[in-house]
């Protein structure tokens, strides 16, 4: 439970019709089994005490009190245990006849929760026997107890804040205003729903929209129980389609199968994620809340951490967002050059991966314009550490895009403007490499002036946040296509275009752009080979990557940032790599947020971006005192 990960289950056990003991001791086994592996919260499906195809039986008082007698069982499985289980019932109260959720602890019913819609359509004749949930909350006497009963009850751990349990039934997810809307509102992070929904063509997909949907809306975990096997056939087929999601995503799933489906939620992410968003901050008025405790124990993780965040793991998904983005950059692009009248679009292409996408990217736009990829001025600067092979990359891209070339090689200037400063040609220090990047700015600022064009940045999100750019060098620009999009997603943007690419030279330098060691090339070559190589001095950016989407966009503290890379990274990266490497993020982030305080405009295309008008807003005077404490804090011991 430390870091706000809960772990969690739903569970379709194999049902008789109207045989509440068999009920009773399925679900007796399964909440033994979720306690045994560590679940503290558990969702059972819609009257799975009786099995919601009871029909007529509803109303005879044999059933009812079967399904109150193996409620009794069921909180008797729960003697000891440190869980939450809600199960479904029908619950009769003075002259009506409800269909409840029981959340159960320890022996004792926490609450009543009735479903609101009754359904009474097409193959559902809910209202026959049912009655909706009452106004107000009201206490019922159900196994001995005096319980709480209502639709507006909460349910919150006294231990874990960010986790608050509100309760749903079948079809109050699918009218026009759920229940659920309204628990949010009022605090609920993580909502349960009991249902029997039964099976036809198309449903499951609809469902599974419906479920990811919601509990994107609400920024909330859901998990849906779904009745299965051993219900009646007569009329319906049910096929225990369980459902677990959190923020809009789908962390598990089964059908046609019964037992546990388990995987851990992060109500720490969900609380964040609401207060960056304000959505759920307004209050619903009129909720009872019935505490909860449960014992603080570690949580091990098995819910899947994509190692990187920003790049879709399925090979198809993965094509289409990079469709996407591409789409997008080249959209922001095409309305700038179209409202400035620029005459052209001055690049600086260095033969590498940024550059690269810059060019792709602005080729896009001038075909959105319907314009002559001669307009597009790709200039290349040589200099003390341009390789053979990168030049003749960018020289060999321009030409298959139909861009004009210009090649000015810089080194005379550069050394003319060392002479006035005093730098000397052997000190290759912060000065030498920087003096080359101001001074190709300088060229193309100058030749977009002169051109009535301007100049299309390069720098990629991965050096906004690591400030890895040159400030007023290639930190500059007139739009930044790029600005938004971290390195990790630019190497599959370009592989992208070398596979949808139908020219065989194009595919081919973008195949060997691909494979040229990440460089600013601002020191001589070795051997004709590149010296420098960017990973080598600021770190993977496949860490960094992960770093940046964990600790700037979900604000995950360090330590949290720390267990999920090992969990996600930890066969690619030991754990002292992580950790040194998370350090030298955090104490570069704080560093340098000068340069991302005045950033030229760019397009945001995905959920990440340091844009000052934007997402980021950061004094660049702030200390990183809070988080260099706690990253000293950490030790290779830190559990998974």
């Amino acid at each position: 439970m430390r870091d706000g990960f809960i772990t969690v289950a739903v569970a379709t056990p194999e049902v008789t019709v109207a045989d509440c003991v068999h009920n009773a001791q399925a679900t007796a086994a399964l909440i033994q089994e979720a306690a045994a592996r560590g679940v503290k919260v558990l969702v059972f499906p819609e009257l799975g005490l009786t099995a919601y195809t009871c029909s007529d039986l509803f109303l005879q008082p044999t059933l009812l009190r079967g399904a109150e007698a193996a409620l009794g069982t069921v909180l008797e499985a729960t003697r000891g245990k440190d869980l939450v289980a809600a199960v479904g019932l029908p619950v009769a109260v003075g002259g009506c006849l409800y269909n409840c959720a029981a959340l159960c602890q320890d022996g004792r019913i926490l609450g009543l929760v009735p479903k609101v819609h009754i359904p009474n359509y097409s193959e559902f004749y809910e209202k026959r026997h049912f009655t909706p949930a009452p106004a107000d909350v009201q206490t019922v006497t159900l196994c001995g107890q005096a319980v709480p009963m209502g639709a507006k009850l909460l349910f919150p751990c006294r231990e874990v804040p960010e986790l608050v349990l509100g309760v749903e039934i079948c079809e109050d997810l699918w009218v026009p205003d759920p229940p659920s809307n309204h628990l949010a509102l009022a605090g609920a992070t993580v909502l349960l729903n009991l249902s029997a929904s039964n099976e036809i063509l198309g449903k499951a997909s609809y469902r599974r929209q419906l479920v990811a949907g919601q509990s994107a809306r609400l920024s909330a975990a859901y998990l849906y129980a779904c009745a299965g096997d051993g219900e009646s056939t007569t009329d319906l087929v049910f096929s225990g389609h369980d459902l677990i999601a959190e923020n809009g995503t789908i962390l598990a799933e089964q059908r046609y199968e019964t037992g546990l489906l388990i995987t851990e939620i992060d109500v720490q992410k969900l609380d964040q994620e609401r207060r960056r968003m304000g959505n759920v901050a307004e209050g619903c008025p009129g909720y009872t809340s019935l505490p909860f405790s449960l014992t603080m124990v570690e949580t091990q993780l098995t819910r899947p951490v994509a190692p990187q965040p920003f790049v879709p793991d399925d090979p198809q998904h993965r094509a289409a967002t990079c469709e996407e983005i591409l789409h997008l950059a080249a959209q922001g692009l095409r309305k700038r050059l179209q409202h400035t009248h620029a005459a052209t679009a001055v690049l600086g292409l260095s033969g590498g991966l940024d550059s690269t996408l810059a060019l792709l990217i602005t080729a896009r736009a001038f075909d959105l314009l319907g314009r002559d990829h001669k307009d597009i001025l790709v200039v290349t600067m040589p200099c003390f550490g341009t390789t053979d092979r990168t030049l003749q990359n960018a020289l060999t891209l321009a030409r298959e895009l139909g861009a004009e070339i210009r090649t000015i090689p810089i080194g005379e200037t550069v050394q003319s403007h060392f002479r006035d400063i005093g730098q000397s040609m052997e000190d290759h220090d912060v000065t030498f490499e920087n003096g080359q990047a101001r001074e190709r700015t300088q060229v193309l600022m100058d030749l977009a002036n002169k051109r009535g064009g301007m100049v299309v940045g390069t720098g990629d999100l991965s050096e906004l946040a690591l400030g890895w750019a040159t400030y007023n060098g290639d930190h500059m620009s007139m739009y930044g296509v790029n600005a938004s999009i971290p390195k990790t997603l630019v190497r599959h943007l370009v592989d992208y275009a070398a596979q949808e690419s139908r020219d065989a030279a194009l595919t081919s330098v973008l195949r060997d752009i691909l494979d040229t060691p990440v460089s600013p090339e601002l020191l001589p070559p070795e051997d004709g080979q590149i010296a420098q190589k960017t990973e080598d001095l600021v770190g993977p950016y496949t860490l960094h990557d992960f770093f940046l989407y964990y600790a700037i966009r979900w604000a995950f503290p360090p330590a949290k940032v720390y267990r999920l890379a090992r969990y996600a990274l930890g066969q690619q990266f030991d754990d002292e790599t992580i950790l040194r490497w998370l350090q030298t993020f955090y104490r570069r982030f704080f560093a340098q947020q000068f340069k991302r305080s005045c950033l030229p405009d760019g397009p945001k295309v995905g959920s990440a971006s340091l844009s000052p008008r934007g997402d980021w807003r950061m004094p660049s005077d702030a200390v990183w005192a809070l988080w260099r404490a706690e990253l000293d804090s950490l030790t290779a011991r830190e559990a998974i």
